[in-house]
């Protein structure tokens, strides 16, 4: 199958500039994610297909997230490509924690090729009630937080 890529040499090109050795075009690109707040938590999810569950590694470190995979492809020995767009090597993709989650209750699972990691919000953070006095009848009034 012979196929004509006209971007072929722009690619070439742009893999040089960006620090990309040659013949490392199967090397990731990035791990696509959602991110959203449901309720008193937060939950992110990663797309990694095709990446041993044991190469996953979830940390936090001073305040940074950071998601790391690994993926393998067999070995290019006797092997002519005719397709080659699954990339492989390691994954990495980190996000700044704000002071409003609890990073000691993070937890993580990884399912058919998704990564899902749930943040929960920290207890100073979620709204509460303040019971106002001073006056004849007590009242309380919503506070809320940022975030």
């Amino acid at each position: 199958m012979l196929r004509f890529d006209p971007f072929h040499d722009i690619d070439t090109v742009a893999r040089q500039l960006l620090g990309e050795s040659m013949g490392t075009s199967r090397a990731p690109r990035f791990m696509p994610m959602d991110l959203f707040k449901a309720g008193d938590h937060y939950v992110l999810n990663a797309d990694l297909p095709g990446v041993d569950p044991g190469s996953v590694d979830v940390s936090v470190d001073n305040g940074t997230l950071t998601l790391r995979a690994q993926r393998s492809l067999p070995s290019d020995e006797g092997v002519q490509w005719i397709a080659s767009e699954r990339f492989a090597g390691t994954y990495m993709r980190q996000l700044s924690l704000g002071d409003n989650v609890d990073a000691e209750k993070i937890s993580a699972t990884y399912n058919n090729g998704v990564l899902s990691v749930t943040i929960p919000i920290a207890e100073k953070a979620k709204p509460r009630r303040i019971e106002i006095s001073g006056s004849n009848q007590p009242r309380t009034i919503e506070a809320g937080s940022s975030g």
